[in-house]
Protein backbone atom coordinates (compact mmCIF):
# COMPACT_ATOMS: atom_id res chain seq x y z
CA UNK A 1 0.00 0.00 0.00
CA UNK A 2 1.35 3.55 -0.84
CA UNK A 3 -0.51 6.96 -0.49
CA UNK A 4 -1.25 7.44 -4.34
CA UNK A 5 -4.63 9.42 -3.46
CA UNK A 6 -6.65 6.71 -3.71
CA UNK A 7 -9.76 7.66 -1.29
CA UNK A 8 -9.60 5.77 2.17
CA UNK A 9 -12.66 7.29 3.63
CA UNK A 10 -15.31 9.42 2.39
CA UNK A 11 -17.87 11.53 4.37
CA UNK A 12 -20.71 13.63 2.62
CA UNK A 13 -22.85 16.07 3.83
CA UNK A 14 -22.44 13.68 7.75
CA UNK A 15 -24.47 15.20 10.76
CA UNK A 16 -25.64 13.24 13.86
CA UNK A 17 -28.68 14.33 16.02
CA UNK A 18 -29.44 12.95 19.80
CA UNK A 19 -32.98 12.96 20.80
CA UNK A 20 -32.68 13.60 24.68
CA UNK A 21 -36.01 13.72 26.90
CA UNK A 22 -37.12 15.73 29.57
CA UNK A 23 -38.91 13.14 31.30
CA UNK A 24 -37.28 9.71 31.62
CA UNK A 25 -39.65 6.72 32.04
CA UNK A 26 -38.41 4.32 34.68
CA UNK A 27 -41.01 1.30 33.76
CA UNK A 28 -43.52 0.20 31.32
CA UNK A 29 -46.60 1.53 32.90
CA UNK A 30 -45.04 5.25 32.50
CA UNK A 31 -43.78 4.12 28.63
CA UNK A 32 -47.55 3.46 28.14
CA UNK A 33 -48.92 5.96 29.97
CA UNK A 34 -46.70 8.71 28.33
CA UNK A 35 -46.97 7.94 24.86
CA UNK A 36 -47.22 11.19 22.94
CA UNK A 37 -46.99 13.49 25.71
CA UNK A 38 -43.17 13.32 26.58
CA UNK A 39 -40.92 16.21 25.83
CA UNK A 40 -37.93 16.05 23.84
CA UNK A 41 -34.84 18.39 22.98
CA UNK A 42 -32.94 17.67 19.67
CA UNK A 43 -29.00 17.54 20.26
CA UNK A 44 -27.51 18.29 17.27
CA UNK A 45 -23.68 16.33 17.74
CA UNK A 46 -22.23 16.97 14.17
CA UNK A 47 -23.48 19.31 12.25
CA UNK A 48 -23.50 18.47 8.06
CA UNK A 49 -19.86 17.99 7.02
CA UNK A 50 -18.23 16.78 4.30
CA UNK A 51 -14.45 15.78 3.73
CA UNK A 52 -12.24 12.70 2.03
CA UNK A 53 -9.06 10.92 3.05
CA UNK A 54 -6.95 10.00 1.26
CA UNK A 55 -5.21 6.48 1.33
CA UNK A 56 -2.10 6.39 3.36
CA UNK A 57 -2.71 9.84 5.07
CA UNK A 58 -2.22 10.35 8.96
CA UNK A 59 -5.31 12.66 9.39
CA UNK A 60 -6.02 14.71 13.04
CA UNK A 61 -9.36 15.68 14.64
CA UNK A 62 -9.00 18.04 16.97
CA UNK A 63 -11.37 19.53 19.81
CA UNK A 64 -11.85 20.38 23.16
CA UNK A 65 -13.93 17.87 25.44
CA UNK A 66 -17.35 17.67 23.85
CA UNK A 67 -16.66 19.41 20.63
CA UNK A 68 -17.96 16.26 18.76
CA UNK A 69 -14.68 14.73 17.63
CA UNK A 70 -15.35 11.19 19.28
CA UNK A 71 -18.82 11.10 17.95
CA UNK A 72 -17.58 11.50 14.45
CA UNK A 73 -14.55 8.58 14.96
CA UNK A 74 -17.67 6.36 15.96
CA UNK A 75 -19.56 7.41 12.63
CA UNK A 76 -16.61 6.72 10.95
CA UNK A 77 -16.36 3.02 12.57
CA UNK A 78 -19.96 1.99 12.18
CA UNK A 79 -21.00 2.20 15.84
CA UNK A 80 -22.95 5.35 15.60
CA UNK A 81 -24.93 5.43 12.05
CA UNK A 82 -25.35 9.36 11.05
CA UNK A 83 -28.68 11.24 11.16
CA UNK A 84 -27.73 12.39 7.70
CA UNK A 85 -24.87 11.46 4.91
CA UNK A 86 -23.05 8.86 4.24
CA UNK A 87 -19.23 7.24 5.35
CA UNK A 88 -17.64 5.21 3.16
CA UNK A 89 -14.71 3.29 4.23
CA UNK A 90 -12.37 1.19 2.13
CA UNK A 91 -10.43 -1.85 3.08
CA UNK A 92 -9.98 -3.61 6.64
CA UNK A 93 -10.82 -0.91 9.79
CA UNK A 94 -9.27 -1.50 13.32
CA UNK A 95 -10.60 1.10 15.50
CA UNK A 96 -9.27 1.55 19.65
CA UNK A 97 -12.20 4.08 20.08
CA UNK A 98 -12.32 4.09 24.22
CA UNK A 99 -10.55 2.48 27.25
CA UNK A 100 -11.52 -1.09 26.85
CA UNK A 101 -13.82 -1.02 23.86
CA UNK A 102 -15.43 -4.24 23.04
CA UNK A 103 -14.20 -6.35 25.86
CA UNK A 104 -16.03 -8.56 27.72
CA UNK A 105 -15.00 -7.72 31.48
CA UNK A 106 -15.80 -11.76 32.72
CA UNK A 107 -13.62 -13.14 29.90
CA UNK A 108 -9.34 -13.21 30.23
CA UNK A 109 -7.85 -10.92 28.09
CA UNK A 110 -6.78 -14.19 25.60
CA UNK A 111 -10.26 -14.62 25.25
CA UNK A 112 -10.76 -11.08 24.70
CA UNK A 113 -8.33 -11.33 21.59
CA UNK A 114 -10.13 -14.21 19.83
CA UNK A 115 -13.38 -12.18 19.93
CA UNK A 116 -12.01 -9.06 18.80
CA UNK A 117 -10.43 -10.65 16.61
CA UNK A 118 -13.89 -12.65 15.28
CA UNK A 119 -15.23 -8.92 14.98
CA UNK A 120 -12.95 -7.70 12.49
CA UNK A 121 -13.63 -11.01 10.55
CA UNK A 122 -9.86 -12.86 11.36
CA UNK A 123 -10.03 -16.23 11.54
CA UNK A 124 -9.34 -17.81 14.55
CA UNK A 125 -6.12 -19.81 12.88
CA UNK A 126 -4.78 -16.33 11.82
CA UNK A 127 -5.27 -14.46 14.98
CA UNK A 128 -3.14 -17.86 16.85
CA UNK A 129 0.27 -16.91 14.57
CA UNK A 130 -0.09 -13.25 15.73
CA UNK A 131 -1.35 -13.96 18.77
CA UNK A 132 2.53 -14.19 20.91
CA UNK A 133 3.38 -10.73 19.11
CA UNK A 134 0.38 -9.45 20.77
CA UNK A 135 0.74 -9.98 23.84
CA UNK A 136 4.47 -9.23 23.67
CA UNK A 137 3.23 -5.56 22.16
CA UNK A 138 0.51 -5.56 25.10
CA UNK A 139 3.28 -6.79 27.98
CA UNK A 140 0.93 -8.07 30.27
CA UNK A 141 2.61 -11.37 30.64
CA UNK A 142 0.60 -14.32 33.04
CA UNK A 143 -1.69 -11.94 33.68
CA UNK A 144 -3.20 -12.59 29.57
CA UNK A 145 -5.35 -15.20 31.51
CA UNK A 146 -7.13 -13.26 33.71
CA UNK A 147 -10.69 -11.64 33.18
CA UNK A 148 -10.23 -8.35 32.13
CA UNK A 149 -12.36 -6.95 34.97
CA UNK A 150 -9.15 -7.26 36.94
CA UNK A 151 -6.87 -4.96 34.79
CA UNK A 152 -5.91 -1.83 35.23
CA UNK A 153 -6.60 0.85 32.74
CA UNK A 154 -3.17 0.82 31.45
CA UNK A 155 -3.61 -2.87 30.91
CA UNK A 156 -6.88 -2.28 28.87
CA UNK A 157 -5.46 -0.20 27.19
CA UNK A 158 -2.49 -1.75 25.94
CA UNK A 159 -4.17 -4.72 24.91
CA UNK A 160 -6.61 -2.76 22.97
CA UNK A 161 -3.97 -1.31 21.24
CA UNK A 162 -2.18 -4.16 20.85
CA UNK A 163 -5.16 -5.92 19.05
CA UNK A 164 -5.43 -3.03 16.98
CA UNK A 165 -2.96 -2.56 15.87
CA UNK A 166 -1.37 -6.40 15.01
CA UNK A 167 -4.56 -6.97 12.88
CA UNK A 168 -3.16 -6.17 9.58
CA UNK A 169 -5.71 -3.10 9.36
CA UNK A 170 -6.06 -0.85 6.38
CA UNK A 171 -7.10 2.06 7.92
CA UNK A 172 -6.66 2.74 11.86
CA UNK A 173 -9.01 4.61 13.86
CA UNK A 174 -7.40 6.09 17.48
CA UNK A 175 -9.38 8.65 19.98
CA UNK A 176 -7.69 9.85 22.79
CA UNK A 177 -6.31 6.58 24.25
CA UNK A 178 -2.56 6.73 23.60
CA UNK A 179 -2.90 9.48 26.51
CA UNK A 180 -3.00 6.31 29.24
CA UNK A 181 0.15 4.19 30.05
CA UNK A 182 3.52 5.24 30.94
CA UNK A 183 5.74 6.83 28.68
CA UNK A 184 8.13 3.82 27.27
CA UNK A 185 4.50 2.13 26.32
CA UNK A 186 3.41 5.85 24.40
CA UNK A 187 6.50 5.82 22.37
CA UNK A 188 6.11 2.01 21.64
CA UNK A 189 2.55 3.28 20.22
CA UNK A 190 4.13 6.21 18.45
CA UNK A 191 7.00 3.99 17.07
CA UNK A 192 4.63 1.51 15.69
CA UNK A 193 2.01 4.59 14.26
CA UNK A 194 5.18 6.12 12.21
CA UNK A 195 5.31 2.56 10.86
CA UNK A 196 2.08 2.14 9.51
CA UNK A 197 2.88 5.86 7.91
CA UNK A 198 5.65 4.01 5.93
CA UNK A 199 3.57 1.28 5.17
CA UNK A 200 1.34 3.66 3.70
CA UNK A 201 -1.92 2.42 6.03
CA UNK A 202 -4.46 5.29 6.76
CA UNK A 203 -4.59 6.45 10.11
CA UNK A 204 -7.44 8.54 11.87
CA UNK A 205 -6.13 10.33 15.15
CA UNK A 206 -8.74 11.60 17.56
CA UNK A 207 -7.18 14.18 20.09
CA UNK A 208 -7.19 17.58 21.62
CA UNK A 209 -3.14 17.19 21.98
CA UNK A 210 -1.55 19.71 19.55
CA UNK A 211 1.91 17.89 20.43
CA UNK A 212 0.40 14.72 18.87
CA UNK A 213 -0.96 16.62 15.35
CA UNK A 214 2.41 18.17 15.25
CA UNK A 215 4.53 14.22 15.55
CA UNK A 216 2.36 12.46 13.40
CA UNK A 217 -0.41 13.81 11.26
CA UNK A 218 -0.29 15.31 7.74
CA UNK A 219 -3.31 17.46 7.83
CA UNK A 220 -6.37 18.00 10.74
CA UNK A 221 -9.85 18.85 10.91
CA UNK A 222 -10.59 20.92 13.85
CA UNK A 223 -14.12 20.36 15.33
CA UNK A 224 -15.77 23.02 17.58
CA UNK A 225 -19.38 22.36 18.96
CA UNK A 226 -20.13 19.97 16.22
CA UNK A 227 -19.11 22.35 13.77
CA UNK A 228 -15.86 21.13 11.49
CA UNK A 229 -13.94 24.33 11.70
CA UNK A 230 -10.86 23.91 9.16
CA UNK A 231 -9.42 21.32 7.26
CA UNK A 232 -5.80 22.03 6.92
CA UNK A 233 -2.05 21.52 7.73
CA UNK A 234 -1.20 20.95 11.24
CA UNK A 235 0.21 24.21 11.67
CA UNK A 236 -2.85 26.67 10.77
CA UNK A 237 -5.49 23.56 12.32
CA UNK A 238 -3.28 23.91 15.36
CA UNK A 239 -3.77 27.83 15.46
CA UNK A 240 -7.26 28.28 14.74
CA UNK A 241 -7.90 25.07 16.92
CA UNK A 242 -6.63 27.78 20.01
CA UNK A 243 -8.40 30.00 18.47
CA UNK A 244 -12.06 28.24 19.24
CA UNK A 245 -10.56 27.08 22.51
CA UNK A 246 -9.16 30.64 23.83
CA UNK A 247 -10.76 33.44 22.16
CA UNK A 248 -10.52 35.33 19.19
CA UNK A 249 -6.92 36.02 17.68
CA UNK A 250 -5.64 38.97 17.65
CA UNK A 251 -2.57 38.81 14.90
CA UNK A 252 -0.78 35.75 12.74
CA UNK A 253 1.14 35.02 15.35
CA UNK A 254 -0.24 36.42 18.93
CA UNK A 255 -3.35 35.10 20.08
CA UNK A 256 -4.71 37.07 23.43
CA UNK A 257 -7.32 36.31 25.10
CA UNK A 258 -7.62 40.18 26.04
CA UNK A 259 -6.39 40.46 29.66
CA UNK A 260 -2.75 39.80 28.10
CA UNK A 261 -1.22 40.24 25.23
CA UNK A 262 2.16 39.22 23.91
CA UNK A 263 3.43 42.18 21.34
CA UNK A 264 6.00 40.47 20.32
CA UNK A 265 8.46 37.99 20.57
CA UNK A 266 12.30 38.52 19.16
CA UNK A 267 15.71 35.83 19.08
CA UNK A 268 19.00 37.57 19.08
CA UNK A 269 22.01 35.02 18.65
CA UNK A 270 24.74 35.25 20.86
CA UNK A 271 27.91 33.76 21.13
CA UNK A 272 27.23 30.40 22.97
CA UNK A 273 24.32 31.09 23.17
CA UNK A 274 20.64 33.18 22.49
CA UNK A 275 18.25 35.98 23.97
CA UNK A 276 14.57 35.68 23.86
CA UNK A 277 12.95 39.03 24.33
CA UNK A 278 9.25 38.77 24.95
CA UNK A 279 6.86 42.08 24.72
CA UNK A 280 3.40 41.96 27.09
CA UNK A 281 0.77 44.59 27.25
CA UNK A 282 -1.97 44.56 30.03
CA UNK A 283 -5.13 46.58 29.76
CA UNK A 284 -5.06 46.22 33.43
CA UNK A 285 -3.06 44.96 36.52
CA UNK A 286 -2.60 41.54 36.44
CA UNK A 287 -1.33 39.05 39.45
CA UNK A 288 -1.05 34.96 39.45
CA UNK A 289 0.51 34.35 35.97
CA UNK A 290 3.25 32.32 35.04
CA UNK A 291 5.40 32.90 31.77
CA UNK A 292 7.17 29.68 29.75
CA UNK A 293 9.74 29.58 27.23
CA UNK A 294 9.33 26.12 25.15
CA UNK A 295 12.02 24.96 22.31
CA UNK A 296 10.37 22.30 19.71
CA UNK A 297 12.42 20.33 17.33
CA UNK A 298 11.58 20.52 13.52
CA UNK A 299 8.35 17.91 14.00
CA UNK A 300 6.93 19.93 16.54
CA UNK A 301 8.11 17.81 19.55
CA UNK A 302 9.00 19.83 22.74
CA UNK A 303 12.91 19.81 23.43
CA UNK A 304 13.16 22.26 26.62
CA UNK A 305 10.60 24.20 28.46
CA UNK A 306 11.16 26.74 31.96
CA UNK A 307 9.02 28.81 33.13
CA UNK A 308 8.98 31.41 35.73
CA UNK A 309 8.03 29.62 38.42
CA UNK A 310 11.30 27.28 38.05
CA UNK A 311 13.28 30.02 37.31
CA UNK A 312 12.36 31.97 40.82
CA UNK A 313 11.02 34.96 39.42
CA UNK A 314 7.29 35.76 40.09
CA UNK A 315 5.47 37.19 37.89
CA UNK A 316 3.21 40.45 37.80
CA UNK A 317 1.85 43.18 35.60
CA UNK A 318 1.02 46.39 35.77
CA UNK A 319 -0.96 48.34 33.55
CA UNK A 320 0.87 49.23 30.33
CA UNK A 321 3.87 47.15 28.75
CA UNK A 322 6.25 44.42 30.51
CA UNK A 323 9.58 43.79 28.79
CA UNK A 324 10.96 39.73 29.53
CA UNK A 325 14.33 38.04 28.86
CA UNK A 326 15.04 34.59 28.55
CA UNK A 327 18.82 34.67 28.02
CA UNK A 328 19.54 30.63 26.49
CA UNK A 329 23.05 29.52 27.36
CA UNK A 330 24.95 26.93 24.92
CA UNK A 331 22.73 25.02 23.22
CA UNK A 332 24.94 22.80 21.09
CA UNK A 333 21.98 21.96 18.60
CA UNK A 334 22.78 20.13 15.43
CA UNK A 335 22.08 21.76 12.26
CA UNK A 336 18.07 22.82 11.96
CA UNK A 337 15.37 24.99 13.02
CA UNK A 338 13.96 25.45 16.35
CA UNK A 339 10.93 27.16 16.71
CA UNK A 340 10.46 28.58 20.10
CA UNK A 341 6.75 29.83 21.72
CA UNK A 342 6.32 32.14 24.92
CA UNK A 343 3.16 31.41 26.62
CA UNK A 344 1.22 32.89 29.36
CA UNK A 345 -0.52 30.83 31.83
CA UNK A 346 -3.08 31.69 34.52
CA UNK A 347 -1.17 29.31 37.65
CA UNK A 348 -4.41 29.34 39.26
CA UNK A 349 -6.50 27.65 36.94
CA UNK A 350 -3.95 26.58 34.59
CA UNK A 351 -5.63 29.09 31.59
CA UNK A 352 -3.74 29.42 28.29
CA UNK A 353 -3.90 33.49 28.49
CA UNK A 354 -1.78 34.24 25.52
CA UNK A 355 1.09 32.92 23.39
CA UNK A 356 3.15 33.43 20.72
CA UNK A 357 4.53 31.07 18.05
CA UNK A 358 8.43 32.41 16.73
CA UNK A 359 8.25 29.87 13.34
CA UNK A 360 12.34 30.91 12.54
CA UNK A 361 13.49 30.11 16.28
CA UNK A 362 16.81 29.02 17.42
CA UNK A 363 18.80 28.23 13.77
CA UNK A 364 21.75 26.27 14.19
CA UNK A 365 24.20 25.62 11.54
CA UNK A 366 27.89 24.91 13.01
CA UNK A 367 29.71 21.95 11.81
CA UNK A 368 27.92 19.46 14.19
CA UNK A 369 28.14 15.54 13.19
CA UNK A 370 25.05 12.74 14.14
CA UNK A 371 21.93 12.74 14.11
CA UNK A 372 18.93 13.88 16.66
CA UNK A 373 18.72 17.28 18.35
CA UNK A 374 21.94 17.63 20.47
CA UNK A 375 25.52 17.58 19.60
CA UNK A 376 26.99 15.76 22.66
CA UNK A 377 30.68 16.43 20.80
CA UNK A 378 31.42 13.04 20.84
CA UNK A 379 34.90 11.93 20.18
CA UNK A 380 35.94 8.22 18.65
CA UNK A 381 38.92 6.67 19.28
CA UNK A 382 40.98 3.86 18.48
CA UNK A 383 43.98 1.79 19.51
CA UNK A 384 45.75 -1.66 19.59
CA UNK A 385 47.36 -3.04 22.27
CA UNK A 386 49.60 -5.84 21.68
CA UNK A 387 49.35 -8.84 23.80
CA UNK A 388 51.40 -9.38 27.17
CA UNK A 389 52.64 -12.77 28.19
CA UNK A 390 50.29 -13.30 30.72
CA UNK A 391 47.51 -12.43 28.29
CA UNK A 392 49.08 -14.37 25.77
CA UNK A 393 49.22 -17.22 28.24
CA UNK A 394 45.08 -16.75 29.18
CA UNK A 395 44.28 -16.99 25.17
CA UNK A 396 46.39 -20.19 24.83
Amino acid sequence: MSGTGTEAIVATDVSKVFRISHDPVRSMKERLVSIGRRQFTDFHALSPMSFTIAQGETVGILGHNGSGKSTLLKCIAGILRPTTGTIAVRGRLASLLELGAGFHPELSGRENVFINAAFLGISRKEIGKRFDEIIDFAELGQFIDEPVKHYSSGMYVRLGFAVAVNLDPDVLLVDEVLAVGDEAFAKKCLDRVKQFQAEGRTIVVVTHAADVVRQVCSRALVIDHGNLICDSKPGEAIRIFREHLHGTLTDEEAHGTGELRISSVKLQPRPGGALVTAVVDAAQAVEGVRISLEVADSGGRMIYRVDSEQLGLPVSFASGTTRFEFELGSTALLTGNYPVTVRLTDIASARLLDWYDLKTGIVASGPTVGDGVVDLGVVLRQSTHPVDGAAQALVE
